[in-house]
């Protein structure tokens, strides 16, 4: 199972943040067994109730009920290591996208990144791998608002698409002094929905040296948390490029060297199975699918690689409690 920590940085942007109502540190840190030193470690991890506690006594603090959007639009490349590093010097948004969704691992288990493309459209999929509780609303604005904020810096212009949340609205969002415009609520998933076009848009910061010092500095975080990336890995050799479907476990089990035995075994240690891979893979391809109104349901069942359309809709509706086309119509 991922181990329910965050990097102790995170836990020190908070106390940065709630710097701007006055609020010291120790304030928020008193009876944690933190501090604001030891949170400097490149190396901390802090337990996710930890963290609730103290974005709990912020809230309470600063009397500021949409720290999220503040956190996110202050969110600094440094505070993701080596991996923010090399996604800031890659070539590309699609290199740097590549690199998160590889390297996540490395900074935490609980939230995983999935970059996923269909025809036009393209979607940044933020995956809770363990109950966030009372810090999911907070955790996943922030990081969704940060990642565009940063996409932005990166490359040099405003970029458009939309913010995705599987909750429902904040009661804060009608007073907030920010373009909220693109956020939506109680959707399927957490997701930034953009032009694919946009994925091979360079990066003003590019650096081919130093992307390839950042990259192999992540690799060496990687494999010091033996197979923590392999779901990632799954992810990546699951497509068979160019519209070709979806590889067997057995087939996915070559591609990355190793027997089929040995990947079942390894994927449930780490709580999941080639079978939920898949079915989210299918999940997040499905919901760009059907946001092209000119794409039949039958052909985006055929593409998601069921023969009949029932089984599609049932599975849509496991998935999210509703049926394709009722999603559909829903979402426009």
């Amino acid at each position: 199972m991922a181990a329910a920590e965050l990097p102790g940085i995170y836990v020190l942007d908070v106390l940065n943040l709630a710097r701007r109502w006055k609020v010291r540190p120790d304030a928020l840190l008193a009876g944690t067994g933190l501090s604001e030193e030891g949170l400097r470690d490149p190396s901390a991890r802090v337990p996710i109730a930890t963290c609730t506690r103290v974005v709990e006594r912020a809230h309470e603090l600063t009397g500021e009920p949409a720290l999220a959007l503040y956190q996110g639009m202050q969110m600094k490349v440094s505070s993701h290591g080596f991996l923010g590093f090399a996604a800031m010097t890659a070539s590309t948004i699609r290199e740097a996208l590549a690199f998160a969704e590889r390297f996540a691992a490395t900074r935490t288990q609980v939230i995983g990144i999935a970059t996923v493309v269909e025809q036009d459209a393209a979607a940044i999929v933020f995956e809770e791998r363990v109950d966030l509780g009372s810090l999911r609303e907070f955790a996943i604005l922030g990081l969704m608002i940060g990642v565009w904020q940063l996409g932005q810096t990166f490359t040099g212009r405003k970029l458009t698409g939309v913010a995705e949340c599987g909750f429902a609205a904040p009661a804060y969002l009608a007073r907030v002094p920010f373009p909220i415009d693109m956020l939506r609520f109680e959707r399927p998933a957490h997701r930034l929905v953009f032009a694919a076009e946009l994925l091979d848009v360079p990066l003003v910061s590019a650096d081919p040296v130093a992307v390839q010092l950042a990259q192999a500095q992540c690799e060496r975080e990687l494999a010091m948390l033996v197979d923590a990336g392999l779901p990632g890995r799954v992810r990546a050799a699951l497509v068979i490029e160019g519209g070709g479907g979806f590889r067997s476990v057995e087939e996915v089990a070559r591609v990355l060297h190793v027997s089929t035995r040995t990947l079942k075994r390894k994927l449930a240690a780490l709580g999941t199975s080639y079978s939920a891979i898949l079915d989210e893979t299918r999940r997040q391809r499905a919901l760009l699918l059907l946001a092209d109104r000119g794409l039949p349901l039958a052909e985006i069942a055929g593409r998601l690689g069921y023969t009949e359309l029932p089984n599609f809709t049932r599975a849509f509706r496991k998935w999210t409690g509703t049926t394709p086309a009722a999603y559909r119509r829903r979402a426009g």
